[in-house]
């Protein structure tokens, strides 16, 4: 049996599955300011004496990684970055606490400058100075050489100090994208640590000594304590639980849009054949692009607790949430209030509602309920046009999802599936932009269910250098001894057995690990007209999805 939750903004969800069926589920409101309130609440709706030792282990998403950063209620952190010649420091836009450090090594991972320690030292005392206690350390290429970097934390080791490496955090090259992943990485490295200490707590409380996974931006799981060293891995948690809860709930061929609205925000997806689409680069937050593996997702603030107001004449809806629906003793109108005065959904005190809408329909000099069903149209217009801009996006780039790239593929959607509290719109919304749409079953607590069901995922990247006769494992930084001779095949082979045993130590189950290589490059290294060599990356992933009918037992 697992139990699954989902802490939401606005809602903590959570359900009981055992054999791949949802046997119970709850819903309660987040405390955001005492988390493990909310997890013991939910919990003690599900638990009970009878069924407590059944539980074999715990999954878990969260928004609190998202938001801190959204917020921006984050860590003073100060950046040491290994730049070398190149790229112009003025084009990375970063903030007063960076430094640049003398150190350096090549695209091939060969040291040309070594890193001063004096100039370390005298960066320390700055650092100290400012009270900071994040560090983020990045060397330029660091995923082909992290000894620089590992040479710098060294210098810079303090028992009051927290420090993230970039080489750890991601194996692909670009500079840019690896200083905003490190620096995020830091700056909720704190307010993630106390969510997890919650969550720590919560386990204890309630008596379990089984394990406990929270979901990353990718739709997989990880152990929850070694992730605390890579926090930045869990924003997005929340969107990507939405998708995999649709993945959990609906069996999905076609191409798709799938919708999780919830009090505060829609989160809006795209199925290509059925399969999730992937954000191939990284995924990007505040303006910053990571280099974090995610799958495609937009929020947009419009959602069931949406402020509901009238400005100009003209209905305004969001983005802001002022608490929940009059109905549920909320301060303003809101969409759901709509819906209650509508008849779509039947919760709440509807008189209050009734009263809610009642203002808005005065300054519209409309009835109420003529004001209710333009509100609910104007909700469904807003998030069907969100849907079609997001589809022109995508349609024109390539279509990369979850496996593959998908050359010269058009998304034409022929299912709209709805989840969430206010999935009942989805009529409207479908309406409006043309195709039919479906609510799977327990859409109100899809996204605690596709949690409980999703697949422990990792990544390894291979280099190899034939003339150095080097191999390095990016992420890990270690480096081992090859022959002149070794070939991609051989890197492959490796790859496949180092995230094996990655996969084990972040918690997945020997029948969840299914391997497939997204990266497979050769290039000959000439001199004097001569082929001197090889350089040979692979990048060997397991695919993200759902758990084996066999892992939960």
């Amino acid at each position: 049996m697992i139990l699954g939750i989902d802490v939401g903004g606005t809602h903590t969800d959570a359900v009981l599955v055992q054999n791949f069926q949802l046997i119970k589920k709850a819903k309660v409101l987040t405390d955001q300011t005492n988390i493990m309130a909310s997890l013991l609440e939910a919990a003690e709706k599900l638990i009970s004496d009878e069924n407590i030792n059944d539980i074999k282990r715990i999954v878990l998403s969260t928004t609190i990684s998202t938001n801190a950063i959204v917020q921006n209620k984050t860590n003073r952190v100060a950046m040491v970055l290994l730049s070398g010649p190149g790229l112009s420091p003025t084009t990375l836009n970063l903030g007063k606490d960076t430094y640049f450090a003398r150190g350096y090594v090549n695209h091939r991972g060969i040291p040309v400058k070594n890193v001063n320690s004096r100039q370390i030292a005298d960066i320390s005392q700055e650092i100290s100075e400012n009270a900071i206690q994040q560090i983020g350390i990045v060397g330029k290429f660091s995923s082909r050489n992290p000894q620089q970097e590992l040479d710098t934390a060294e210098l810079l080791q303090d028992s009051s100090r927290n420090i993230s490496l970039g080489h750890t955090l991601s194996g692909q090259l670009n500079f840019p994208r690896r200083i905003a992943t490190t620096y995020l990485n830091a700056a909720i490295y704190d307010i993630y640590r106390g969510f997890v200490q919650d969550v720590q707590k919560f386990v204890a409380r309630i008596g379990l000594h089984i394990p406990v996974y929270i979901l990353k931006a990718d739709g997989g799981t990880i152990l929850i304590d070694p992730s605390l060293d890579c926090p930045v891995q869990t924003i997005h948690s929340g969107p990507a639980a939405g998708i995999m809860g649709v993945l959990a709930t609906a069996c999905i061929r076609e191409d798709a849009v799938a919708l999780d609205i919830g009090g505060t925000t829609t989160d809006i997806s795209v199925f290509a054949d059925g399969v999730p689409l992937l954000e191939p680069t990284g995924v990007s937050i505040s303006g910053r692009k990571t280099l974090i593996r995610g799958l495609y997702t937009k929020s947009i603030g419009v959602g069931g607790d949406s402020v509901v107001k009238v400005e100009k004449g003209d209905i305004v809806i969001g983005p802001q949430r002022e608490g929940p629906a009059a109905a549920l003793d909320g301060p303003f109108a809101t969409p759901t209030d709509a819906m209650i005065v509508e008849g779509i959904v039947t919760f709440g005190d509807s008189q209050k509602a009734q009263n809610a809408i009642a203002l808005i329909a005065k300054k519209l000099h409309m009835s109420v309920q003529d004001a209710a069903r333009a509100i609910v149209e104007k909700t469904a217009a807003m998030i069907a046009d969100n849907v079609r801009q997001i589809l022109l996006e995508i349609n024109n780039k390539p279509v990369y999802t979850i496996h593959e790239l998908l050359e010269g593929k058009i998304i034409r959607p022929r299912m709209l599936y709805v989840v969430g509290g206010p999935a009942a719109i989805a009529p409207f919304i479908a309406q409006n932009l043309g195709y039919p749409y479906s609510i799977p079953d327990h859409s109100e607590v899809s996204n605690a269910l596709g949690v409980a069901v999703a697949r422990t995922t990792a990544e390894v990247t291979i280099l190899a250098d034939t003339e150095k006769r080097e191999l390095i494992f990016s992420e890990e930084g270690c480096v081992q001894s090859v022959p002149r001779s070794f070939s991609t095949a051989d890197a492959i082979e490796i790859g496949k057995k180092a995230l094996h045993k990655k996969a084990v130590r972040m918690g997945a189950r020997p029948q969840d690990i299914i391997m497939e290589v997204t990266e497979s490059q050769e290039f000959n290294m000439i001199r004097d007209f001569c082929t001197t060599g090889k350089n040979i990356r692979v990048k060997v992933q397991i695919k993200p999805g759902l758990i084996s009918s066999g892992a939960e037992r």
